[in-house]
């Protein structure tokens, strides 16, 4: 028998097809550095207004769109940084272009700090005054009610600016743990039943293994993936609580009552519309996700339904394979719905080299869509040939779709809604995917096999990600308590938090209470549990579109363009859905109960 070693490529070897073209930001690397430098420099235009904020309503305005074209242009430098690092963060060359921007973005941070703290020092009613007094103030209402906002939490400005010179070693954790993943850790190679040595990373185990459909191959990779976690869980963990231990102490200065109220405050998000997520989602979805688990060991024949077959695919021996040029067509057909702007960017995004698809050394996990004002969007996949990738990519250009528009129509400050919204224009689009296939064929398995992916939607966002929420509510909660944070601590909360929700459905390894180790997410805020809110949106907003066409669709496309000049709760309810209530999120989890409960039935 031969045995082959498979190898995966180098950056360099990849056709340039396949990557995302940075020429649209810089045309070349010396035009990046060039402008690195003169962002640098180009600091006093802002900085001339130091002091000066309170004098007229003509200065602030001066001042606050100098700050807009300023902040476009650092945006395009970060970025451009940023994605050379996700593309191969194993190069020595990216990790030091990083290592400069990092370095360059605290020390700007520190200087652009006395923005913010003199619009806090401003009289009672100031703002107002100017803003009646300035007509074209107006623009930025919003992004000032934000600022006056956290008057309460706000310090000195003399240590706010203290803060913001350290903000590289704040993002130090994050940084830290990126690059252990994308360049340390090593897998052990896993053999297929030919006795073929298969490569393992973080990212192939992740867009691959976990969704394999051989038994064997599957937990062996998961062994290999567990067996490397368990190696890294002590740094991990002490590197993880370091950044716990940053935002409590941050929550603590400034005077929130706890960690959770800080992260929650840029989100514009109440306590009760985070609690309603964990919650109802926790206690109404356990049990239609069980059914789910047994009837998949079930049908799969498995000894046991263990934490690691959770993704398998539920009907083997049918993976609908697809291209790339035929994912790109399936998805342009499925959000003609969108109508013809809307399918133009669409268009755009597939054929102008927004995507880098390919799999490489040093490439970033997951997949992500990254969205430079002013040029256009970023989306990072790693392309495998099967129609679940088709998914994964319609998801990425509703982000690419939303921020394009949004761009197109606002101004660079008014952009970005809370990311509580954030991950609705991306689920609505694998939702309308799902629709189009559904639509498109009478075969049995096909429709189990598309509804299979739908569930696929709803475990990532209403699943994974809402337990790694109630992992972090717990965390937090230790933290509050002064409880040491150890690799032992974390592994328990992690696996807990699994147990609960799955109960006797699945069998739980030690492996499992590792998987803490897996996500980015952690060193990004509150963020894991809004995958839920924006799916609860974009369900509710589905249905409506099926259901009245044409006027929800452009109720929609005026809520992507209108970014972030709402709070969350106003912006959905132009969409026709009120967070306040737990409504939307029962009604979401009773869509779920619906596709389980049809995928029973067609075993029947």
């Amino acid at each position: 028998m031969t045995t082959t070693k498979a190898k995966r490529l180098t950056r360099s070897e990849v056709p340039e097809e396949q990557k995302w073209d940075l020429t649209d930001l810089f045309p070349t690397f010396e035009d990046w550095e060039n402008e690195l430098i003169a962002v640098q420099e180009d600091i006093t235009e802002i900085t001339q207004y130091k002091g000066k904020l309170g004098n007229d309503a003509k200065t602030l305005l001066n001042c606050l769109t100098t700050l807009e074209n300023y902040r476009e242009r650092l945006v395009r430098v970060f970025t451009y940084a940023s994605l050379k690092s996700s593309a191969d963060g194993s190069d020595p060359d990216n990790q030091r272009d990083s290592a400069r921007v990092s370095s360059a973005g605290a020390s700007i941070g520190a200087k652009l700090s006395f923005v913010q703290s003199e619009l806090l020092a401003l009289p009672e009613g100031k703002i107002e005054q100017f803003l009646d007094e300035e007509n074209a103030l107006q623009s930025y209402k919003k992004v000032l009610d934000d600022i006056l906002e956290e008057k309460p939490h706000t310090l000195s400005p003399e240590i706010e600016e203290t803060l913001a010179a350290l903000s590289e070693v704040h993002g130090a954790p994050y940084m830290i743990y990126s690059r252990s993943k994308a360049s340390d850790m090593v897998f052990d190679s896993i053999t297929d039943e030919d006795g073929n040595e298969l490569p393992m990373s973080a990212a192939l185990y992740e867009d691959r293994f976990e969704l394999e459909t051989d038994t064997k191959l599957r937990r062996d990779a998961y062994d290999s993936f567990t067996k490397t976690l368990n190696q890294y869980k002590n740094t991990f963990a002490a590197n993880y609580a370091t950044e716990v231990s940053r935002q409590v102490t941050m929550a603590r200065l400034r005077n929130y009552d706890s960690v959770t109220d800080m992260l929650l405050a840029p989100q514009q998000v109440t306590k009760e519309m985070y609690e309603n997520q964990l919650n109802v989602i926790q206690e109404e979805l356990a049990p239609i996700m069980r059914r789910y688990a047994k009837l998949k060991k079930e049908k799969l024949g498995l000894d046991e339904m263990r934490y690691c077959d959770l993704k398998a695919p539920l009907d083997p021996e049918f993976n609908p394979k697809t291209t790339y040029e035929e994912a790109k067509a399936v998805i342009l057909d499925s959000l003609k719905v969108m109508g013809p702007e809307y399918t133009e960017i669409m268009e755009k995004g597939l054929n102008e080299r927004w995507v880098d698809l390919a799999d490489n050394v040093g490439k970033a996990t997951g997949a992500f869509c990254s969205s430079p004002y002013g040029v256009h969007p970023y989306i990072l996949i790693t392309w495998t040939d099967t129609m679940r990738g088709a998914f994964v990519l319609a998801h990425e250009l509703g982000h690419a779709g939303h921020f394009y528009l949004a761009g197109k129509n606002q101004s660079l400050l008014n952009t970005r809604p809370s990311t509580y919204f954030v991950e609705a224009p991306s689920t609505i689009n694998e939702l309308l995917l799902a629709n189009h296939l559904m639509s498109k064929t009478d075969d049995k398995r096909m429709k189990r096999w598309i509804i299979t992916q739908l569930l696929g939607t709803y475990y990532h966002n209403f699943v994974t990600h809402l337990l790694e929420g109630e992992y972090q509510r717990r965390v937090y909660e230790l933290a509050e308590a002064g409880t040491p944070l150890t690799a032992s601590v974390l592994t328990q909360q992690k696996q807990e938090a699994l147990e609960n929700f799955w109960g006797d459905a699945v069998t739980f390894d030690q492996g499992a209470g590792l998987t803490w180790m897996r996500q980015p997410h952690y060193y990004m805020g509150l963020y894991p549990y809004t995958y839920s809110a924006g799916l609860t949106v974009s369900t509710a907003v589905a249905k409506r579109i099926q259901e009245e066409g044409k006027p929800v669709v452009d109720s929609w496309l005026d809520v992507l363009r209108a970014g972030g000049t709402l709070k969350p709760l106003d912006l959905i309810k132009q969409a026709g859905v009120d967070m306040s209530k737990p409504d939307a999120i029962r009604e979401a989890v009773a869509f779920v109960g619906s596709l389980v409960d049809e995928l029973e039935k067609s075993y029947k």
